[in-house]
């Protein structure tokens, strides 16, 4: 077994076909992934996979057999190391190598997952480079991503987006040191979808939420089902 679950090159393991019909949602964080994809679902009757809360929670024990198996110590690293002691380039590059592993375990959870509609996956460790391999088509995922602006007033408004959620020595400078690797991170994001030829939708926060589910929806239009009910 080859890549992520191949059986051979350009076969996936897709015992239920729902990674043929995945539609995905990458991007930076804080570019409203989540709220759109929670939109999407009730609007046409489909289920949301949010890749951000079933890799802090459904993945741990994982997370910690990895880091055994490497040779670290089982316990999470210490926050000041990985917060404050570390410099946002660093981080970044962290984050992205440990991006292939944790996709692995996203698609065993998609796997799970019997519907005759399509999921939506949304989060920011579905990348497009790992994606692009198992679509048939580009248009089968888009990468948002937020402004500098939006990224900011999104840290002033919400509480989880604020702070870093661990106790350090330096607090501002952990949250700036986050705020510089998200930024990384969601920069490599858009040019490996370009390079792909992924769409990517700049988020500016001039249209509410509803305004870029509607976008959004419109580029999978091909793939969704009727709506469920109207919004």
């Amino acid at each position: 077994m080859t890549g992520h679950g191949s059986l051979a090159d350009g076969e996936v393991w897709d015992p239920f076909g729902t990674l043929r019909r995945t539609l995905w949602i990458g991007g930076g964080q804080w570019a409203g992934k989540s709220t759109v994809a929670r939109l999407l679902a009730v609007q046409y009757g489909v289920t949301a996979y949010h890749y951000d809360y079933h890799d802090a929670r459904g993945h741990n024990d994982r997370r910690i057999a990895r880091r055994v198996g490497l040779g670290e110590p089982a316990a999470a690293p210490d926050p000041d190391k990985a917060w404050v002691d570390t410099t946002p380039e660093e981080m970044a590059d962290e984050t992205l190598a440990g991006f292939p592993e944790r996709f692995r375990w996203a698609l065993d959870d998609l796997r799970a997952l019997v519907s005759g509609h399509p999921i939506i996956a949304e989060g920011w460790g579905l990348r497009p480079e790992l994606v692009a391999p198992i679509i048939d088509s580009p248009r089968r995922m888009i990468v948002m991503v937020p402004t500098p602006e939006f990224r900011e007033q999104q840290v002033r408004e919400l509480p989880r987006a604020s702070s870093v959620s661990h106790r350090v020595s330096d607090p501002a400078r952990a949250q700036a040191n986050r705020l510089a690797r998200d930024r990384l991170v969601a920069e490599d994001a858009v040019r490996k979808a370009r390079q792909l030829g992924i769409h990517v939708l700049t988020v500016d926060g001039s249209r509410d939420a509803a305004a870029i589910a509607e976008i959004v929806a419109d580029h999978f239009g091909a793939y969704l089902p009727e709506r469920d009910r109207k919004p």
